[in-house]
Protein backbone atom coordinates (compact mmCIF):
# COMPACT_ATOMS: atom_id res chain seq x y z
CA UNK A 1 0.00 0.00 0.00
CA UNK A 2 1.33 3.63 -0.89
CA UNK A 3 1.96 5.94 1.77
CA UNK A 4 -0.99 8.24 0.25
CA UNK A 5 -3.24 5.35 1.25
CA UNK A 6 -1.66 4.79 4.52
CA UNK A 7 -2.68 8.02 5.01
CA UNK A 8 -5.97 8.57 3.62
CA UNK A 9 -6.89 5.21 5.41
CA UNK A 10 -41.72 6.22 8.91
CA UNK A 11 -43.67 8.31 7.86
CA UNK A 12 -43.78 9.79 4.16
CA UNK A 13 -43.67 13.16 3.46
CA UNK A 14 -45.59 15.44 0.69
CA UNK A 15 -43.82 16.54 -2.27
CA UNK A 16 -44.89 20.42 -2.15
CA UNK A 17 -47.05 20.87 -6.10
CA UNK A 18 -45.71 24.31 -6.60
CA UNK A 19 -43.23 25.50 -8.00
CA UNK A 20 -40.85 27.49 -5.10
CA UNK A 21 -39.42 30.88 -5.74
CA UNK A 22 -35.83 30.57 -8.58
CA UNK A 23 -34.06 31.71 -5.35
CA UNK A 24 -34.55 28.72 -3.21
CA UNK A 25 -35.16 26.13 -5.72
CA UNK A 26 -32.33 23.71 -5.53
CA UNK A 27 -33.07 22.24 -9.72
CA UNK A 28 -31.88 25.98 -10.08
CA UNK A 29 -29.32 27.15 -7.32
CA UNK A 30 -27.50 23.93 -6.05
CA UNK A 31 -25.25 23.57 -9.14
CA UNK A 32 -21.47 24.32 -9.26
CA UNK A 33 -20.97 27.27 -10.90
CA UNK A 34 -17.53 28.06 -12.52
CA UNK A 35 -17.06 31.61 -11.85
CA UNK A 36 -13.75 31.28 -12.26
CA UNK A 37 -12.72 29.60 -15.37
CA UNK A 38 -11.64 26.68 -13.62
CA UNK A 39 -10.58 24.22 -16.05
CA UNK A 40 -10.39 20.02 -16.48
CA UNK A 41 -7.50 18.39 -16.53
CA UNK A 42 -6.87 14.64 -16.59
CA UNK A 43 -4.06 11.39 -16.37
CA UNK A 44 -2.69 9.75 -18.79
CA UNK A 45 -1.20 5.76 -17.96
CA UNK A 46 2.71 6.40 -16.30
CA UNK A 47 2.62 9.97 -16.05
CA UNK A 48 1.65 11.14 -12.57
CA UNK A 49 1.73 14.85 -13.32
CA UNK A 50 -1.71 15.66 -14.55
CA UNK A 51 -2.56 17.32 -18.10
CA UNK A 52 -4.91 20.50 -18.06
CA UNK A 53 -7.72 20.39 -20.52
CA UNK A 54 -8.93 23.69 -22.68
CA UNK A 55 -12.23 22.39 -21.39
CA UNK A 56 -13.92 24.68 -18.16
CA UNK A 57 -15.04 22.50 -15.77
CA UNK A 58 -18.46 22.30 -13.51
CA UNK A 59 -21.52 23.97 -14.92
CA UNK A 60 -21.35 27.44 -16.87
CA UNK A 61 -24.92 28.61 -16.56
CA UNK A 62 -28.40 27.57 -15.61
CA UNK A 63 -31.51 29.03 -16.93
CA UNK A 64 -35.37 28.82 -16.25
CA UNK A 65 -38.84 29.15 -16.65
CA UNK A 66 -42.11 28.47 -14.50
CA UNK A 67 -41.71 24.63 -15.22
CA UNK A 68 -38.48 23.93 -16.05
CA UNK A 69 -34.94 24.64 -15.62
CA UNK A 70 -31.82 24.30 -18.26
CA UNK A 71 -28.44 23.63 -17.32
CA UNK A 72 -25.50 23.86 -19.10
CA UNK A 73 -22.39 22.21 -18.90
CA UNK A 74 -19.25 20.60 -20.48
CA UNK A 75 -19.34 17.72 -18.57
CA UNK A 76 -16.11 17.81 -17.04
CA UNK A 77 -15.46 17.92 -13.51
CA UNK A 78 -12.56 19.92 -11.54
CA UNK A 79 -10.95 16.63 -10.29
CA UNK A 80 -8.63 15.17 -12.12
CA UNK A 81 -10.14 12.15 -14.31
CA UNK A 82 -8.00 8.88 -15.79
CA UNK A 83 -6.02 7.44 -16.21
CA UNK A 84 -8.74 4.42 -17.47
CA UNK A 85 -6.38 1.24 -17.49
CA UNK A 86 -8.71 -1.18 -18.67
CA UNK A 87 -8.07 -0.61 -22.71
CA UNK A 88 -10.49 2.73 -22.63
CA UNK A 89 -9.08 4.81 -25.31
CA UNK A 90 -11.49 7.64 -24.42
CA UNK A 91 -11.04 10.77 -22.49
CA UNK A 92 -13.62 13.00 -21.44
CA UNK A 93 -14.59 15.33 -23.21
CA UNK A 94 -16.29 18.15 -24.29
CA UNK A 95 -19.97 17.39 -23.93
CA UNK A 96 -21.38 21.18 -24.57
CA UNK A 97 -24.79 19.89 -23.18
CA UNK A 98 -28.01 21.73 -22.04
CA UNK A 99 -30.07 19.52 -19.47
CA UNK A 100 -33.84 20.16 -18.74
CA UNK A 101 -35.25 19.01 -15.95
CA UNK A 102 -38.58 19.44 -14.33
CA UNK A 103 -38.74 22.15 -11.41
CA UNK A 104 -42.41 20.27 -9.83
CA UNK A 105 -40.80 16.60 -10.50
CA UNK A 106 -44.32 14.07 -10.02
CA UNK A 107 -44.61 10.71 -9.14
CA UNK A 108 -45.43 8.05 -11.74
CA UNK A 109 -48.26 6.20 -10.36
CA UNK A 110 -48.80 4.20 -13.36
CA UNK A 111 -45.98 0.72 -14.71
CA UNK A 112 -42.61 2.30 -13.21
CA UNK A 113 -39.99 3.20 -16.06
CA UNK A 114 -36.89 1.35 -16.33
CA UNK A 115 -33.49 2.97 -16.32
CA UNK A 116 -31.69 2.80 -20.03
CA UNK A 117 -27.89 2.74 -20.49
CA UNK A 118 -26.71 6.12 -21.00
CA UNK A 119 -27.41 10.00 -19.01
CA UNK A 120 -30.10 8.95 -16.11
CA UNK A 121 -29.06 12.08 -14.40
CA UNK A 122 -26.65 15.19 -13.73
CA UNK A 123 -24.54 15.81 -10.91
CA UNK A 124 -24.18 19.48 -9.43
CA UNK A 125 -20.96 19.37 -11.22
CA UNK A 126 -22.55 18.78 -14.77
CA UNK A 127 -21.41 15.45 -15.02
CA UNK A 128 -23.34 12.38 -16.08
CA UNK A 129 -25.13 10.05 -14.30
CA UNK A 130 -25.08 5.76 -15.83
CA UNK A 131 -27.26 3.45 -14.72
CA UNK A 132 -25.81 -0.49 -13.51
CA UNK A 133 -25.19 -1.31 -16.75
CA UNK A 134 -22.29 -1.50 -19.25
CA UNK A 135 -23.92 -2.41 -22.43
CA UNK A 136 -22.75 -5.98 -22.01
CA UNK A 137 -24.86 -8.91 -21.39
CA UNK A 138 -25.16 -12.87 -21.67
CA UNK A 139 -25.50 -14.28 -25.40
CA UNK A 140 -27.33 -17.85 -24.52
CA UNK A 141 -27.23 -19.03 -27.94
CA UNK A 142 -23.04 -18.67 -28.18
CA UNK A 143 -22.66 -19.05 -24.26
CA UNK A 144 -20.51 -16.23 -24.31
CA UNK A 145 -20.79 -12.19 -23.12
CA UNK A 146 -21.71 -10.15 -26.01
CA UNK A 147 -22.48 -6.32 -26.41
CA UNK A 148 -19.75 -3.40 -25.62
CA UNK A 149 -16.29 -3.15 -27.23
CA UNK A 150 -14.26 -6.40 -28.74
CA UNK A 151 -17.58 -8.80 -28.11
CA UNK A 152 -20.27 -8.86 -31.04
CA UNK A 153 -23.15 -7.94 -31.12
CA UNK A 154 -26.35 -9.08 -28.75
CA UNK A 155 -29.66 -11.19 -30.30
CA UNK A 156 -31.79 -7.93 -31.45
CA UNK A 157 -29.34 -5.57 -31.77
CA UNK A 158 -28.02 -2.08 -29.61
CA UNK A 159 -30.62 -1.99 -26.68
CA UNK A 160 -32.53 -5.28 -27.27
CA UNK A 161 -33.92 -6.92 -23.98
CA UNK A 162 -31.30 -9.32 -22.68
CA UNK A 163 -32.09 -11.82 -19.79
CA UNK A 164 -28.98 -11.30 -17.91
CA UNK A 165 -27.16 -7.81 -18.10
CA UNK A 166 -23.59 -7.07 -16.99
CA UNK A 167 -23.21 -4.78 -14.00
CA UNK A 168 -20.66 -2.21 -14.52
CA UNK A 169 -19.17 -2.06 -11.15
CA UNK A 170 -17.17 -5.05 -10.70
CA UNK A 171 -17.07 -5.70 -14.19
CA UNK A 172 -15.05 -2.15 -15.45
CA UNK A 173 -13.28 -1.41 -11.73
CA UNK A 174 -10.20 -1.96 -12.97
CA UNK A 175 -11.38 1.29 -16.02
CA UNK A 176 -12.44 3.58 -13.31
CA UNK A 177 -9.97 5.92 -12.18
CA UNK A 178 -9.34 7.09 -8.61
CA UNK A 179 -12.61 9.06 -8.56
CA UNK A 180 -14.74 5.66 -9.35
CA UNK A 181 -15.55 7.50 -13.15
CA UNK A 182 -14.97 6.34 -16.66
CA UNK A 183 -15.68 7.85 -20.11
CA UNK A 184 -18.09 6.30 -22.68
CA UNK A 185 -17.08 7.62 -25.69
CA UNK A 186 -16.30 11.18 -24.38
CA UNK A 187 -18.82 11.00 -22.34
CA UNK A 188 -17.07 11.35 -18.72
CA UNK A 189 -19.85 9.13 -16.10
CA UNK A 190 -20.26 7.79 -13.06
CA UNK A 191 -22.08 4.80 -12.25
CA UNK A 192 -22.00 5.27 -8.33
CA UNK A 193 -21.10 7.33 -5.46
CA UNK A 194 -18.69 9.85 -6.90
CA UNK A 195 -16.12 9.97 -3.71
CA UNK A 196 -12.74 8.54 -4.16
CA UNK A 197 -11.64 5.11 -4.27
CA UNK A 198 -8.74 5.90 -1.60
CA UNK A 199 -11.08 7.57 1.25
CA UNK A 200 -13.28 4.18 1.39
CA UNK A 201 -12.58 2.25 4.67
CA UNK A 202 -11.77 -0.89 2.71
CA UNK A 203 -9.86 0.41 -0.59
CA UNK A 204 -10.64 -2.30 -3.59
CA UNK A 205 -8.70 -0.38 -5.97
CA UNK A 206 -5.11 0.86 -6.37
CA UNK A 207 -5.74 3.68 -8.79
CA UNK A 208 -5.32 6.00 -6.21
CA UNK A 209 -2.10 4.88 -5.29
CA UNK A 210 -0.19 6.62 -8.14
CA UNK A 211 -2.41 8.59 -9.83
CA UNK A 212 -3.76 10.46 -6.76
CA UNK A 213 -7.23 12.32 -7.15
CA UNK A 214 -10.45 12.53 -5.03
CA UNK A 215 -14.23 13.02 -6.51
CA UNK A 216 -17.08 15.17 -5.45
CA UNK A 217 -17.48 14.85 -2.29
CA UNK A 218 -16.15 12.65 0.96
CA UNK A 219 -18.64 10.42 3.23
CA UNK A 220 -18.81 11.68 6.60
CA UNK A 221 -20.48 9.15 8.52
CA UNK A 222 -21.29 12.33 11.21
CA UNK A 223 -23.64 14.43 8.81
CA UNK A 224 -26.13 14.41 6.64
CA UNK A 225 -24.40 13.95 2.82
CA UNK A 226 -24.65 17.15 0.18
CA UNK A 227 -26.96 17.00 -2.64
CA UNK A 228 -25.12 15.80 -5.55
CA UNK A 229 -27.38 16.23 -8.17
CA UNK A 230 -30.98 15.04 -10.06
CA UNK A 231 -32.28 12.15 -11.59
CA UNK A 232 -34.03 12.30 -15.11
CA UNK A 233 -37.23 12.33 -13.26
CA UNK A 234 -36.59 15.39 -11.62
CA UNK A 235 -36.00 14.11 -7.87
CA UNK A 236 -32.92 15.13 -5.97
CA UNK A 237 -30.07 12.45 -5.31
CA UNK A 238 -27.73 12.81 -2.32
CA UNK A 239 -24.53 11.24 -0.90
CA UNK A 240 -24.91 7.88 1.49
CA UNK A 241 -25.66 9.11 4.60
CA UNK A 242 -29.32 10.30 5.90
CA UNK A 243 -30.88 11.42 8.58
CA UNK A 244 -32.58 7.72 10.70
CA UNK A 245 -36.05 8.53 10.53
CA UNK A 246 -37.99 10.29 7.54
CA UNK A 247 -39.08 12.89 9.13
CA UNK A 248 -35.15 14.11 9.92
CA UNK A 249 -34.79 12.70 13.49
CA UNK A 250 -32.30 10.15 14.52
CA UNK A 251 -29.84 11.83 13.66
CA UNK A 252 -27.14 10.85 10.69
CA UNK A 253 -27.13 6.97 9.06
CA UNK A 254 -26.04 4.71 6.24
CA UNK A 255 -28.81 4.21 4.45
CA UNK A 256 -29.01 0.92 3.26
CA UNK A 257 -30.31 -0.31 -0.62
CA UNK A 258 -33.07 -3.11 -0.22
CA UNK A 259 -31.50 -5.25 -2.64
CA UNK A 260 -29.56 -8.71 -1.79
CA UNK A 261 -27.63 -10.99 -3.33
CA UNK A 262 -29.94 -14.33 -4.55
CA UNK A 263 -28.98 -17.05 -3.51
CA UNK A 264 -28.38 -19.08 -6.41
CA UNK A 265 -25.52 -21.29 -8.08
CA UNK A 266 -27.35 -21.51 -11.57
CA UNK A 267 -28.51 -19.01 -13.90
CA UNK A 268 -32.27 -19.70 -15.00
CA UNK A 269 -34.95 -18.41 -13.44
CA UNK A 270 -35.37 -14.21 -12.32
CA UNK A 271 -35.96 -13.75 -8.54
CA UNK A 272 -39.70 -13.25 -9.12
CA UNK A 273 -39.98 -16.64 -10.46
CA UNK A 274 -39.85 -16.39 -13.75
CA UNK A 275 -37.83 -18.97 -16.34
CA UNK A 276 -35.91 -17.10 -18.34
CA UNK A 277 -33.18 -17.99 -20.82
CA UNK A 278 -29.71 -19.90 -19.13
CA UNK A 279 -27.03 -17.69 -18.24
CA UNK A 280 -23.53 -18.89 -16.99
CA UNK A 281 -22.85 -20.53 -14.04
CA UNK A 282 -22.11 -18.79 -10.64
CA UNK A 283 -18.22 -19.17 -11.09
CA UNK A 284 -14.98 -17.34 -10.24
CA UNK A 285 -15.07 -15.91 -13.96
CA UNK A 286 -19.22 -15.33 -13.52
CA UNK A 287 -19.48 -14.55 -9.71
CA UNK A 288 -22.39 -13.62 -7.99
CA UNK A 289 -23.33 -9.83 -8.55
CA UNK A 290 -21.96 -10.28 -11.92
CA UNK A 291 -24.90 -9.54 -13.71
CA UNK A 292 -27.94 -6.98 -12.13
CA UNK A 293 -30.32 -9.99 -11.99
CA UNK A 294 -28.44 -11.74 -9.47
CA UNK A 295 -30.33 -9.59 -7.32
CA UNK A 296 -33.48 -9.60 -5.54
CA UNK A 297 -35.43 -6.71 -3.64
CA UNK A 298 -36.49 -7.68 0.20
CA UNK A 299 -39.36 -4.84 1.88
CA UNK A 300 -37.88 -4.06 5.17
CA UNK A 301 -39.50 -1.78 7.82
CA UNK A 302 -36.78 -0.17 9.30
CA UNK A 303 -36.28 3.37 7.55
CA UNK A 304 -33.11 3.93 7.00
CA UNK A 305 -33.92 0.96 4.18
CA UNK A 306 -34.22 2.18 0.30
CA UNK A 307 -37.19 1.28 -1.65
CA UNK A 308 -36.86 -0.54 -5.41
CA UNK A 309 -36.05 2.63 -6.65
CA UNK A 310 -33.24 3.25 -4.39
CA UNK A 311 -34.61 6.38 -2.54
CA UNK A 312 -37.46 7.17 -0.15
CA UNK A 313 -40.18 10.14 1.06
CA UNK A 314 -37.52 11.87 3.67
CA UNK A 315 -36.89 15.45 4.65
CA UNK A 316 -33.44 16.62 3.91
CA UNK A 317 -31.71 19.79 4.56
CA UNK A 318 -32.50 21.27 1.22
CA UNK A 319 -36.20 20.01 1.38
CA UNK A 320 -36.87 20.45 5.25
CA UNK A 321 -40.85 20.24 3.97
CA UNK A 322 -39.60 16.74 2.73
CA UNK A 323 -39.27 15.27 -1.05
CA UNK A 324 -38.74 12.01 -2.18
CA UNK A 325 -35.06 11.28 -3.17
CA UNK A 326 -32.41 9.22 -4.35
CA UNK A 327 -29.13 7.99 -2.01
CA UNK A 328 -25.94 6.63 -3.09
CA UNK A 329 -25.60 3.27 -1.62
CA UNK A 330 -22.91 1.63 -0.11
CA UNK A 331 -21.92 -1.21 2.32
CA UNK A 332 -20.33 -1.08 5.83
CA UNK A 333 -17.10 -1.03 4.05
CA UNK A 334 -18.16 2.21 2.06
CA UNK A 335 -17.62 0.44 -1.49
CA UNK A 336 -20.28 0.90 -3.86
CA UNK A 337 -23.84 -1.70 -3.00
CA UNK A 338 -26.39 -2.19 -5.88
CA UNK A 339 -28.24 -0.41 -7.28
CA UNK A 340 -25.79 2.63 -6.61
CA UNK A 341 -27.81 5.58 -7.61
CA UNK A 342 -31.32 5.06 -9.14
CA UNK A 343 -32.82 1.67 -10.34
CA UNK A 344 -33.29 -0.22 -11.85
CA UNK A 345 -36.57 1.91 -12.23
CA UNK A 346 -37.15 5.51 -11.97
CA UNK A 347 -39.67 6.97 -9.17
CA UNK A 348 -41.08 9.19 -11.05
CA UNK A 349 -42.53 10.31 -14.54
CA UNK A 350 -38.78 10.95 -16.28
CA UNK A 351 -39.36 13.94 -18.34
CA UNK A 352 -35.71 15.59 -18.33
CA UNK A 353 -33.29 14.91 -21.19
CA UNK A 354 -30.34 16.42 -22.75
CA UNK A 355 -31.70 18.61 -25.32
CA UNK A 356 -29.74 20.65 -28.33
CA UNK A 357 -32.04 24.20 -27.47
CA UNK A 358 -34.11 26.22 -25.02
CA UNK A 359 -37.23 27.02 -26.79
CA UNK A 360 -39.03 28.58 -24.01
CA UNK A 361 -38.52 32.49 -22.74
CA UNK A 362 -36.29 31.75 -20.04
CA UNK A 363 -34.35 33.71 -16.75
CA UNK A 364 -31.10 33.54 -16.42
CA UNK A 365 -29.99 32.52 -13.03
CA UNK A 366 -27.29 34.68 -11.25
CA UNK A 367 -25.28 32.76 -8.58
CA UNK A 368 -23.93 35.54 -6.86
CA UNK A 369 -27.43 36.33 -5.46
CA UNK A 370 -27.52 32.79 -3.73
CA UNK A 371 -26.95 33.00 -0.03
CA UNK A 372 -24.32 30.25 -0.02
CA UNK A 373 -20.86 32.05 2.61
CA UNK A 374 -17.73 31.49 2.35
CA UNK A 375 -15.71 28.54 3.00
CA UNK A 376 -14.67 27.69 6.68
CA UNK A 377 -12.62 25.26 7.45
CA UNK A 378 -14.89 24.89 10.85
CA UNK A 379 -18.21 25.23 9.11
CA UNK A 380 -17.09 22.53 5.78
CA UNK A 381 -15.21 20.00 7.98
CA UNK A 382 -12.04 20.88 6.75
CA UNK A 383 -9.11 18.61 8.08
CA UNK A 384 -5.32 18.31 7.79
CA UNK A 385 -3.18 15.70 8.20
CA UNK A 386 -1.13 13.33 9.02
CA UNK A 387 0.30 15.33 11.91
CA UNK A 388 3.75 14.95 12.23
CA UNK A 389 4.15 14.73 8.64
CA UNK A 390 7.40 12.55 6.95
CA UNK A 391 6.52 12.84 3.00
CA UNK A 392 2.79 15.16 2.63
CA UNK A 393 0.13 17.50 3.87
CA UNK A 394 -3.51 16.49 2.99
CA UNK A 395 -6.12 18.76 3.41
CA UNK A 396 -9.53 17.35 2.83
CA UNK A 397 -12.52 19.15 2.58
CA UNK A 398 -15.84 16.56 3.71
CA UNK A 399 -18.53 18.95 2.19
CA UNK A 400 -19.42 20.13 -1.19
CA UNK A 401 -16.78 22.77 -1.97
CA UNK A 402 -19.23 25.56 -3.79
CA UNK A 403 -16.00 28.47 -4.09
CA UNK A 404 -12.10 27.21 -4.78
CA UNK A 405 -10.22 27.51 -1.33
CA UNK A 406 -6.64 28.85 -1.36
CA UNK A 407 -4.18 27.38 1.12
CA UNK A 408 -1.00 28.86 2.15
CA UNK A 409 2.04 27.23 4.04
CA UNK A 410 4.18 29.29 6.29
CA UNK A 411 7.30 28.34 7.86
CA UNK A 412 8.12 28.99 11.96
CA UNK A 413 9.32 32.35 10.85
CA UNK A 414 6.15 33.42 8.52
CA UNK A 415 7.30 33.22 5.60
CA UNK A 416 5.13 31.79 2.46
CA UNK A 417 6.45 28.49 1.24
CA UNK A 418 3.75 26.96 -0.52
CA UNK A 419 0.03 28.39 -1.81
CA UNK A 420 -2.80 26.48 -3.41
CA UNK A 421 -6.02 26.37 -4.16
CA UNK A 422 -8.42 23.54 -3.80
CA UNK A 423 -11.07 23.87 -6.95
CA UNK A 424 -14.50 24.56 -6.49
CA UNK A 425 -16.14 20.92 -6.75
CA UNK A 426 -13.21 19.33 -5.64
CA UNK A 427 -11.91 17.64 -2.22
CA UNK A 428 -8.93 17.58 -1.57
CA UNK A 429 -4.93 18.96 -1.90
CA UNK A 430 -1.71 17.55 -1.26
CA UNK A 431 1.67 18.93 -0.51
CA UNK A 432 4.60 17.13 -0.92
CA UNK A 433 6.62 17.98 2.50
CA UNK A 434 9.88 15.83 1.27
CA UNK A 435 11.42 18.94 -0.15
CA UNK A 436 10.81 20.89 3.30
CA UNK A 437 13.10 21.48 6.45
CA UNK A 438 12.35 19.75 9.61
CA UNK A 439 10.14 21.93 11.75
CA UNK A 440 7.19 23.53 12.84
CA UNK A 441 4.56 24.53 9.97
CA UNK A 442 1.17 27.10 9.55
CA UNK A 443 -1.56 26.15 7.49
CA UNK A 444 -3.84 28.70 6.36
CA UNK A 445 -7.25 27.85 4.84
CA UNK A 446 -9.40 29.97 3.35
CA UNK A 447 -9.20 33.72 3.62
CA UNK A 448 -10.37 37.30 5.30
CA UNK A 449 -12.19 36.72 8.69
CA UNK A 450 -12.98 32.98 7.99
CA UNK A 451 -9.74 31.51 7.59
CA UNK A 452 -8.83 28.75 9.55
CA UNK A 453 -4.87 27.84 10.78
CA UNK A 454 -3.51 24.68 11.60
CA UNK A 455 -0.03 24.11 12.78
CA UNK A 456 1.42 20.82 10.95
CA UNK A 457 4.93 19.29 12.30
CA UNK A 458 7.20 18.35 9.48
CA UNK A 459 9.91 15.86 10.67
CA UNK A 460 11.30 13.26 8.17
Amino acid sequence: MSKLNQVLLSAAVCISLTPVSAQTDPVITQWLFNTTNAMGSHYVAGNSTPIQDNVLANVQSVQYSNDWSYVSTHGIPAYITGPFQDGNPSFASDQNAIFKFPRVPAQNTGTPTATTGGNIGVFINGVALFDYRDGVAWNPNTNALCGGPGNPPCPGGMGAAQAWNRDAIPAERAGFDCAKGHPAMGNYHHHQNPSAFNLDLVVISDVCDLYAADGLYVIDGAQHSPLLGFAYDGFPIYGAIGYANTDGTGGPVRLRSGYQLRSITTRTTYADGTDVADGPAVSGTYPLGYFREDYEFIEHTEPFYLDEHNGRFCVTPEYPSGTYAYFCTVDANWNSAYPYVVGPTFYGVQTAAKVPTITESVLTYDPAMAAVPSVSAEEDHITVFPNPSGELIAIQAHGILRESLPVSLFDASGKLVRSATIPQGSTIWYLDTRTLYDGLYTVRIGQGDRASQAKVQVAH
